[in-house]
């Protein structure tokens, strides 16, 4: 584990498989970006900055100026990895996490799912296709989230709620209000519940699943 060094510093770890890596910031949850490499992924993460930045800024927090990245972690990367999703956990997050810490947490991923209901709500139902007629449409796309933080992620901690349709609001409250109550709660740094997730890694793995379909849906958008 490092410490950063100075007031712009963004402590990084790399998820490295073997033809592709994510670069994870680790104290920003949902700023997690994959490249063909070190050097790629750090500096896809760097050009998503003011894509991030609006997002932050819906918590209440700003990214330093003129970001740095500083490499704390390198974690071997697997399937998932390649498939495109960041699983490997960090060592840095088995850090305990005080009430203040899981407020700003829980802020951020509440922050990410306001700005994907707003992606989603402003885009229209058929989005641009892939080169080979691949992708969801804005609705799936809704559903898939939906369903992943009801289905598993919540349940990873602790958190369980029965089936519900994904354009049913008040369920999707509930829920989202659930998962924030256990990321606030001080955490000791183990898993929330057995073979769970810990709470800075659930944060940062949830908000970045978030993310990436709020960004796939703007960028799919015709």
């Amino acid at each position: 584990m490092s410490e950063p060094t100075a007031a712009n510093a963004i402590r990084v770890a790399l998820e490295i498989g073997q033809k592709h890596v994510f670069a994870t910031a680790l104290d920003w949850p949902g700023w997690c970006r994959r490249g063909k490499g070190e050097l790629a992924a750090i500096d896809t993460l760097l050009d998503y900055a003011p894509r991030y930045a609006p997002v932050v800024a819906r918590a209440g927090l700003a990214l330093p100026e003129d970001p740095r990245v500083e490499v704390v972690e390198r974690l071997p990367g697997g399937a998932g990895t390649e498939f495109g999703a960041p699983g490997a956990v960090a060592e840095d997050e088995a850090r305990p996490t005080t009430a203040e810490e899981g407020e700003r947490l829980a802020a951020i991923l509440a922050a990410c799912w306001a700005v994907f209901d707003d992606v989603a709500a402003a885009a229209p139902e058929s989005l641009r296709k892939g080169p080979r007629g691949g992708g969801r449409d804005r609705s799936k796309i809704v559903e898939h989230v939906v369903e992943c933080d009801r289905g598993y992620y919540a349940r990873r901690l602790g958190v369980r709620h029965p089936p519900f349709a994904p354009d049913d609001a008040a369920a999707v409250a509930a829920l989202r209000s659930d998962i924030l109550g256990v990321i606030r709660a001080p955490s000791d740094g183990a898993p929330v519940v057995e073979k769970g997730w810990r709470v800075r890694f659930a944060a940062r793995y949830i908000a970045w699943h978030v993310l990436d379909h709020a960004w796939e849906i703007e960028d799919r958008s015709v």
